[in-house]
């Protein structure tokens, strides 16, 4: 299994690192820093300000860079030898989303500060630029893990199943855990004049359906690996989600994929509850 992890200066990038070891025996590790200079990254830019001793600036910086390199490798098992180390200047979430690029992995890893939806569209973010571009699955490392024990896997629908399930099974964690399916029944609002007078009929078709998905899920993961249980809701799915996974050490959820003005109107059940959940985010595609 071949991960990248965003490294930077904050607990919850050490945290990510420490977290991927916990989850599984990657093959090959790549550990990402981005050195930002912001405005001061253009020489041209520099010179402008008659900014003095800049080269010694840069590279002061760069080793810095390099010095987080070496102490966040130090966290990382002695029997993993495959560790790669990149250290560039540039834009935090660019210089991370090249490295995926090139290294093609199954998991890219990166810490999130708990940066609320409003701040995070007035100031951006590097876990939701990362989670929202790049093609392979993401892990969003909140609180510190002491133990994989728990884990939720949230399914939407029979395509989302089949891709959890497939990574699931193709990548399971180091340790046996207990698998909580459940599976969100929208409620409709009761002001929709066309959804809610058909609320009735569709809510036990629906009902049905989330059950026997959740179900069949389950009795497909179950066995020496995980020992899995599943579990029908009925509500907000973000909300439920959030909710259910204050007693989980790990939610799983799988990506749409939407983009642009879709994604925009139409929202991310993914990506609300990577806001929401209480414990690390793994989203799968």
């Amino acid at each position: 299994m071949r991960i990248v992890v965003a490294v930077d200066w904050s607990e919850p990038a050490f945290n990510a690192v420490q977290e991927v070891c916990k989850l599984y025996e990657p093959k090959e590790l790549t550990l990402v820093h981005a050195v930002d200079l912001g405005i001061l990254e253009s020489p041209v830019m520099a010179q402008a300000m008659n900014l003095q001793g800049y080269d010694d600036f840069r590279k002061g910086m760069l080793d810095a860079g390099r010095q987080l390199m070496d102490q966040t490798a130090k966290m990382v098992p002695s029997q993993l030898t495959s560790v790669k180390r990149i250290c560039e200047l540039g834009r935090p979430a660019q210089v991370v989303l090249d490295a995926v690029k090139a290294a093609a992995p199954d998991l890219v890893a990166v810490g999130s500060r708990g940066r609320g939806r409003m701040a995070e569209l007035t100031l951006g973010s590097v876990s939701h630029r990362i989670l929202q571009h790049v093609s392979c699955s993401t892990l969003i490392a909140k609180r510190p893990l002491k133990t994989l024990r728990k884990v939720l896997v949230a399914v939407e629908g029979p395509e989302d199943s089949t891709r959890l399930r497939d990574w699931l099974h193709t990548h399971p964690f180091i340790t046996p855990v207990d698998l909580a399916v459940i599976s969100v029944v929208p409620t409709p609002y009761a002001g929709d004049p066309v959804a809610f007078p058909y609320f009735p009929l569709w809510d036990e078709t629906a009902t049905t359906f989330a059950k026997d998905l959740a179900r069949n899920m389950a009795q497909s993961l179950d066995g020496t690996r995980y020992r899995a249980s599943h579990q029908v809701f009925q509500g907000h799915p973000a909300d439920i989600i959030g909710r259910e996974s204050a007693n989980a050490d790990l939610l799983v959820v799988g990506s749409h994929a939407r983009q642009g003005l879709d994604r925009f109107l139409l929202g991310s059940v993914s990506h609300a509850v990577s806001h929401r959940a209480a414990c690390s985010v793994l989203v799968v595609r």
